[in-house]
Parts: C-alpha cells; sequence; structure tokens
C-alpha cells in the first residue's frame, strides 16, 4: 500500500472473515519524530513505621528517525455483515461453519438444507457522511433527456452518457441517412462562432468529398481539431456505421457503399498483432507495448483519480479548437493532429497498437492491394461479413500482416528468434492477442490516444455518442 500513493490502508476488524468489510484510512504527508521512551521505575524498601516513599521514575528519551507519511482513519467502518441466521424464537446462529468450505468436503457438504443467505452484493462506496437534504430536480440544458432504464430500482454506478445527437445505422437497415439530426445542426452551430471553426468544418467536408467514408482516427491524422469538437462536428457531417464491412467508420450522408463496389477500398480490417511462445516471443517482448495491463487496474479503494478533461459549451465557443493554449509547444496546426501510423499500414513499420482498425485502401503495401482488388470488376454481391471482397479475403490480409511485422521483429530483436526455425516463416495459424496497447517507445508522445476508456476502439466510439 505505501509504494502506491493512490491506495488507502485497509483495515479489517475481523481478518479471518471473508465478509468482513475493512474501513480505509487516508494517506498524509507529515514531518514528525519517531521517538523511544523508557520509563524506569526504581522502588525503595519501606521499612517498618517510616512513611511510604514515593518510587523515583526516570525517563529515557531516543530519536530513531523522521516519518514523511502517515494513515489516518477519518470515515465511518460502514456496514458489518455476519453469517447469521435468526430463528423463530429471534435468537441469532452462526453459520460459518456450514457457508465456509475451509477444506475439500464431499457431496453432502453441498446438498445441506441450509437457511437461505444472501450477502449484500454491494457496498457503499462512501465511508464519510454526506449532507442530503432531498433537492429538487436538477434543471437539465434544454434537450435534455433522462436515460432509460430497464427497472424501477437501479444502483447507478457511473453518470448517464452525454449525447452527441449521432446517427446510427446497421448494415440490414434499408435507408441510410441523408441529413443530420436538428439537434446536431443546432449544437454544432452554437460552438462554431469562429473562424478557425469554420474553417475545420470546410476542411472535414473536402475530406468527405475526397472520400465518402472515414475513421475517426483517419480524420485526427489529417486535420487539427480538439477531440471535443470533433465530437460535435462529424454528426453533423456523417453517420456512423455500427456493423458489417464498414462497421466503427463515419459516412458521408447520402452515400451507401452497399451500393457501390467502388467502396470495398475503404472496408475496415480488424488487424491485431498475433504473438505467443510458439513464435519465439511472449506479448512483453514485442517493440509495441501494452497500453494496459490487469496487474495495474486499482481497486475502488484509491483516493486520487486522473484529471478529467472536460469542456464545457462556453470554452468551446471561446475558441478551443485548432488554435490551441497559449503557451503551447506544438504550433496551432498541428496540435491535435495525430500521426499518419495511426491509420495507415507501411511495410517495414510496425503499427503504433496491438489491435488496429485499418481501411483497406490505407494498407499501403502492393501485395496487400492485390488480395484486395482480385475480384475488380466481378462484384455481384455485398455481405456483411466480406463486403464488396472475395470471401476470406481479411483472413489472407491478416496472414500477410502478420508475417510482415515478424520480420520486423526478427530484425530488430533476433534474440528472440535464436531457437527458432525457418520453417516458421510460412503461413500460420497465430493466436491472436486482443487488446489496444501503448505507442512504441520510440513514437513520440501523442496529446491524445485514439482510445482512452474501452479495450476496444468501435466500442469506445460507440460510447463517446450515445
Amino acid at each position: 500500500i505505501y509504494a502506491d500513493p493512490a491506495k488507502r490502508l485497509e483495515l479489517y476488524f475481523r481478518p479471518k472473515d471473508p465478509y468482513c468489510h475493512p474501513v480505509c484510512a487516508n494517506r498524509f504527508p507529515t514531518s514528525t519524530m519517531l521517538l523511544k521512551v523508557k520509563r524506569r521505575t526504581k522502588k525503595k524498601k519501606q521499612l517498618d513505621g517510616e512513611e511510604q516513599i514515593q518510587p523515583e521514575v526516570q525517563f529515557e528519551m531516543e530519536i530513531l528517525g523522521t516519518v514523511t507519511t502517515v494513515y489516518k482513519f477519518q470515515g465511518m467502518s460502514d456496514f458489518q455483515y455476519l453469517a447469521m441466521h435468526s430463528g423463530p424464537d429471534g435468537k441469532q446462529t452462526s453459520m460459518y461453519d456450514k457457508v465456509l468450505m475451509l477444506k475439500p468436503e464431499k457431496e453432502e457438504f453441498f446438498n445441506r438444507e441450509l437457511p437461505l443467505y444472501i450477502p449484500p452484493p454491494i457496498f457503499s462506496r462512501l465511508d464519510t457522511p454526506v449532507d442530503y437534504f432531498y433537492r429538487p430536480d436538477i434543471q437539465h440544458r434544454e434537450g435534455y433527456n433522462n436515460p432509460q432504464v430497464s427497472g424501477e430500482n437501479l444502483i447507478g454506478l457511473s453518470r448517464a452518457r452525454r449525447p452527441h445527437n449521432a446517427i446510427f445505422v446497421n448494415f440490414d437497415d434499408e435507408e441510410i441517412p441523408t441529413k443530420p439530426l436538428d439537434a446536431a445542426v443546432q449544437t454544432w452551430n452554437k460552438v462554431c462562432t469562429n473562424t478557425v471553426d469554420k474553417k475545420v468544418e470546410e476542411e472535414l467536408r473536402k475530406l468527405f468529398e475526397v472520400r465518402p467514408v472515414w475513421s475517426r482516427n483517419a480524420v485526427k491524422a489529417n486535420i487539427s481539431v480538439h477531440p471535443d469538437k470533433l465530437k460535435l462536428l462529424l454528426p453533423y457531417l456523417a453517420y456512423y456505421m455500427l456493423t458489417g464491412p464498414w462497421r466503427s467508420l463515419w459516412v458521408r450522408f447520402g452515400y451507401d457503399p452497399r451500393k457501390h463496389p467502388e467502396a470495398k477500398i475503404y472496408q475496415v480490417l480488424d488487424f491485431r498483432i498475433r504473438c505467443g511462445m510458439k513464435y519465439g516471443y511472449a506479448p512483453n517482448d514485442m517493440p509495441v507495448k501494452a497500453k494496459r495491463s490487469t496487474y495495474n487496474y486499482s481497486l475502488p479503494i484509491t483516493v486520487k483519480k486522473p484529471a478529467s478533461h472536460t469542456v464545457s459549451v462556453h470554452d468551446l465557443k471561446q475558441g478551443l479548437g485548432t488554435s490551441g493554449a497559449a503557451g503551447t509547444k506544438k504550433p496551432a496546426s498541428s496540435r491535435y493532429k495525430l500521426k499518419e501510423s495511426i491509420y495507415i499500414f507501411r511495410e517495414g513499420a510496425l503499427p503504433p497498437y496491438r489491435q488496429m482498425f485499418y481501411q483497406l485502401c490505407d494498407l499501403n503495401v502492393e501485395s496487400l492491394q492485390k488480395i484486395i482488388h482480385r475480384n475488380d470488376g466481378t462484384e455481384s454481391e455485398c455481405t456483411e461479413r466480406d463486403g464488396w471482397c472475395l470471401p476470406k479475403t481479411s483472413d489472407d490480409l491478416r496472414d500477410s500482416m502478420s508475417l510482415m511485422i515478424k520480420q520486423i521483429i526478427r530484425s530488430t530483436r533476433p534474440a528472440l528468434f535464436s531457437n527458432t526455425t525457418s520453417s516458421e516463416d510460412g503461413k500460420e495459424q497465430l493466436t491472436y492477442e486482443s487488446g489496444e496497447d501503448e505507442d512504441d517507445e520510440e513514437e513520440e508522445e501523442e496529446e491524445f490516444k485514439p482510445s482512452d476508456g474501452s479495450e476496444n476502439e468501435m466500442e469506445t466510439e460507440i460510447l463517446d455518442y450515445v
């Protein structure tokens, strides 16, 4: 606990009881001394007939060192739930010997008739008193709707998602939208108050004229716009595909890629770098490091949370767009731009993350383009799995890309492959390593990561707009 400044110190009143709920202490800096104090008492003998003599007491003190950190228990002990059963006569009976399995038991142990015992599913997240005076309903902004719930008595663990008025389309939907929602138009007009914003809007319009389908990362790499403004601008110019070969992409209003075989090049490829010990290197040996690890997750007992980057409508109106903030190192024209590697795959270069969503036209390798264009001019049907491509095209692309990446890793870290044979260079069935991962150490640090909430890029983007 001491090694992590964000952790709270837990105290269990009944350490051997798995149902014991701990109290937590907060960490505070201090500048105090640790003293060692000895109290010596010297008793004097009492002679007959003499008055009782007080013993002589001496104190010896020694400074052992300084204390820089203390933990103080300032909260309430919260609920303590015991495994007990109340009988008809009101007598409480312990059930620990019946519900705790301390050693391997036979089948009879699990088939015994016991009183119903259900521990609470959740404890209070607060351990300090909070004043609540049953305030009236909060006055929300115009256009706010309460989130839909499936039941009457729900415990909300997080706030409702803020809507950004995006239109979502499934592959099976017959019609596609031709214009944005009125709310999306009003929202963008409300924040588009300066010339910089209008310029960004024109730049994005030109991008959709040149190419009707874009990923959000590709847009970020071509224009410099604040992410919070991009969330409002994209629903103003395009709709979002949820399923099918163009899933997780933004499509220009009025354009239906299912009716145009030339839209094949805009299809998405979910590519994940394959790794495993059978190839001579583990995930931790890869030059592309993991962004998240299960060993670094914090429990709900932490006190410090990362600072939020919320931006109000007022801030957006004041020009928090491509102009940037004062005193920043990057120029305004490129402050929010991402690198091309965030959406373009090139031979000889490693992807910045272990999971990437590439559009087929952004695979800048001649051999990969040959695979994509094998059926040019003979496309007859657009399917949900393969789009306008031949069946198994995505699998062939992943196999070729995986071999390219393996050769890069082999050239940069030959020691990892010292025990492997040349037969591994053939076409192999490799396991996938799912999840989105950290940028390579050699990559320049970026202001905004492609994903900051979910292990799945598509899921994160959907949650931004739902």
